[in-house]
């Protein structure tokens, strides 16, 4: 066979010429050799797609953390709120806070960390009737600085572990010299929480919503930014809602409410429980934890109405609308208002 500018000519056969014209990238049609396989020119692909990590809700936030983050048990501390004990240390990295009137008409809180425990906390002070039912609930680590024979044992059988400074033999509890006593008692949060992993995670206590939008207050509520409450006539704390923030600012007395970095302190939900006070041990008041009563729920800048209800000491607080549906809060931190029925009033502004 011979190729010639394309033009394959193949041998004679019966007698004549065959010339056969083909693009010169074709192998002849005359060849009797085998094709050629292509030769691989790349080694192969290798993904690098990663399976993402696994997502749970904090239990007492509602938010998305990575599963197993917050495998460790709450701390629930009573925090000073007089004026020389403010402004409190770690109050603005709380899950949930509660406020609750005391003697002389002022207010303290039960603050509780789970999902960002700082370093420190305080002014630690001592335990009141109420306590022990707002604190059961979460399990965990109660913090406090002592308090009176009846009230201490109440707290000693809760269902909490007991962390007293009064009775401290961990060291974690100190006097700080920026504020002067008994608004000075400090403790080591986190590393009290770490000492204690052998404690269960708290238990979810309220029912979220996957987004603000979703909330129920913002699904069902009517545009309200300013809640005006009085817990006495020398307590009157107000949260108003940030739009530019997307949080509610807390005041009190009027004034914005800082927190030891100069920051007014906010919220995402906001809940007003209307409660009974039990005169019970004189000049301490009792708030009523275990019954029921109205409320409302603040999230977004609208709120709902709503019926609080509490079964039992060890029991959390449900939420419900006027269908009985379970209110749903927005992802975020949460401040409970625990107003006075008889003394008290709460006022909702457009």
């Amino acid at each position: 066979m011979n190729a010639i500018n394309n033009r394959v000519v193949c041998p004679r056969r019966f007698g004549r010429i065959v010339a056969v014209i083909i693009p010169a990238l074709l192998l002849s049609a005359c060849s009797s050799a085998a094709p050629v396989a292509p030769t691989p020119t790349a080694s192969g692909w290798e993904s690098t797609y990663a399976e993402p990590a696994p997502i749970e809700l904090a239990p007492l936030r509602g938010t998305e953390v990575t599963a197993g983050t917050l495998a460790h048990p709450s701390l629930a501390a009573k925090i000073d709120n007089h004026v020389a004990a403010r402004p409190q240390i770690g109050l603005e990295r709380t899950d949930i806070v509660f406020e609750e009137l005391v003697e002389g008409g002022i207010t303290r809180y039960v603050a509780v960390w789970q999902s960002d425990v700082p370093d420190e906390i305080g002014p630690v002070r001592s335990i009141r009737p109420m306590d022990p039912d707002i604190m059961s609930p979460f399990g965990g680590i109660g913090a406090y600085s002592g308090g009176a024979p009846a009230f201490l044992d109440m707290i000693r059988v809760a269902p909490v572990f007991n962390a007293s400074f009064d009775e401290d033999t961990t060291g974690l509890f100190s006097r700080i010299s920026t504020k002067s006593a008994p608004h000075n008692v400090v403790l080591k949060a986190s590393e009290m929480v770490s000492r204690h992993g052998d404690l269960p995670a708290p238990a979810r206590q309220f029912g979220y919503a996957p987004s603000v939008a979703a909330s129920s207050a913002m699904v069902d509520g009517t545009p309200i930014s300013a809640i005006n409450m009085r817990f006495s006539p020398v307590r009157w704390p107000s949260w108003s809602w940030d739009a530019a923030g997307q949080s509610y600012l807390r005041s009190q007395e009027g004034a914005p409410d800082l927190d030891g970095n100069g920051a007014q302190l906010k919220s995402t939900n906001v809940l007003t429980l209307r409660v009974a006070i039990d005169n019970t041990y004189g000049a301490i008041p009792k708030t009523t934890m275990i019954g029921s009563g109205e409320a409302s729920v603040s999230t977004g800048g609208q709120t709902l109405s709503a019926t609080w209800a509490k079964d039992s000491r060890d029991d959390p607080i449900r939420f419900a609308d006027a269908n009985g549906v379970t209110i749903r809060l927005a992802p975020g931190n949460t401040w409970i208002e625990l107003v006075p029925i008889d003394q008290g009033s709460v006022e909702l502004l457009p």
